[in-house]
């Protein structure tokens, strides 16, 4: 029998596409909405934010913190785990500027202890109760978020500089070719993280036409864990999609009245989802009507998402979830399989794959 979350996929789906002609009716699809994924998608996420931890580590030496690169990830998760429920629903960007906080206030607590242990002329374990908490109050109040702000931007720079490093070596000729076949598709990024491929100026942006973050809707991420961390699972992972037919179809529309002749295509444009995740990928577009291609590459891409799971469990050192959340996310996984349109190993068959959508195949 099918999950609850399964049937609610099935359900939504059905509701999302119930006017649109089926696929023995459409002779060949014209491609209007094409969204990515990014993160692991066209590079790989894992070097990425190592090096970026590694620029955060610098960064905070600079205003004379000393840590090591995991310590931010262990104080992430630390945050998410003292939140409690509502640590799952925070954002990326929250949980890391409020690590940075509690770096900066460890830091700086540290080195007062210190400085009133040599003032009493003892060890810092005997200091009194009533000193280490005035010590940790001052550490608080002493954090400047101007630095903290500065951190983090030099943090998500790096992000994109380095993904702009790495992106995998088909993924610009694929665009080019895609561009070439599709001349009047609309291209966008959803996007759980930070990554914005409208900022790698020297790749992705000039290939995109939007990006849609989770982190840009607050109450519909909050939700979505919510219903994350049910027995259940019943998560709808619809919100995030939506938003970005509607910022397509806003583009598409624009597009057409700059145009002097507009070709009147019968068939109704074909919206397709391209990413690594079978859960937040294929299942979340797919239960807004988007054909999906899982990219399931080689080895040598050096992916992680399918490696966090059964039978591999190899969780990215940066990686905050909770074993729960990596739980339910596995039951999604496994409800997804059947989401899948085409699945890709190399990149340089992405634009092949599109065809075959188009036309039936």
């Amino acid at each position: 029998p099918k999950s609850v979350l399964s049937l609610r996929l099935a359900s939504t789906a059905t509701d999302v596409l119930q006017t649109s002609p089926t696929a023995s009716e459409t002779k060949q699809g014209t491609l209007g909405l094409l969204t990515f994924d990014l993160d692991d998608t066209l590079y790989p996420i894992d070097p990425v934010l190592n090096n970026a931890n590694n620029v955060f580590v610098q960064k905070m030496a600079e205003y004379g913190y000393s840590i090591n690169p995991q310590d931010i990830v262990e104080a992430g998760k630390r945050i998410r785990e003292s939140a409690g429920k509502n640590g799952v629903a925070m954002s990326h960007t929250e949980v890391r500027l409020e690590a940075i906080r509690s770096e900066m206030e460890r830091n700086m607590l540290e080195k007062k202890l210190a400085e009133c242990a040599e003032d009493w002329a003892t060890e810092v374990k005997d200091l009194t109760a009533p000193l280490k908490a005035s010590a940790k109050k001052w550490a608080k109040s002493a954090v400047s978020e101007t630095v903290v702000e500065s951190i983090y931007s030099a943090w998500e720079r790096e992000r994109h500089h380095s993904a702009e490093r790495h992106l995998y070596p088909e993924i610009i000729t694929a665009l080019q070719k895609i561009r070439e076949e599709h001349p009047d598709v609309v291209i966008g990024a959803v996007t759980d993280g930070k990554a914005n491929p409208m900022l790698m100026v020297f790749s992705l942006a000039p290939y995109f036409d939007f990006c849609m973050s989770w982190e840009d809707d607050a109450a519909g991420r909050t939700e979505f864990y919510k219903e994350l961390g049910n027995v259940d699972g019943n998560a709808d992972l619809q919100w995030i999609y939506k938003a970005a037919i509607e910022k397509g179809k806003e583009i598409a529309d624009a597009k057409k009245e700059l145009k002097k002749d507009i070709d009147m295509d019968d068939a109704p444009p074909v919206w397709i989802h391209v990413g690594d995740d079978l859960a937040y990928d294929v299942g979340g577009s797919a239960s807004c009507g988007a054909k999906t291609i899982l990219l399931d590459l080689d080895d040598e891409y050096h992916q992680t998402a399918k490696l966090r799971f059964p039978p591999y469990n190899n969780i990215p050192a940066w990686n905050t979830a909770s074993n729960d959340e990596i739980a339910h996310r596995k039951a999604m996984n496994d409800e997804a399989e059947s989401m899948v349109d085409k699945r890709v190993s190399r990149l340089s068959m992405l634009p092949d794959a599109i065809a075959e959508i188009l036309n039936n195949e």
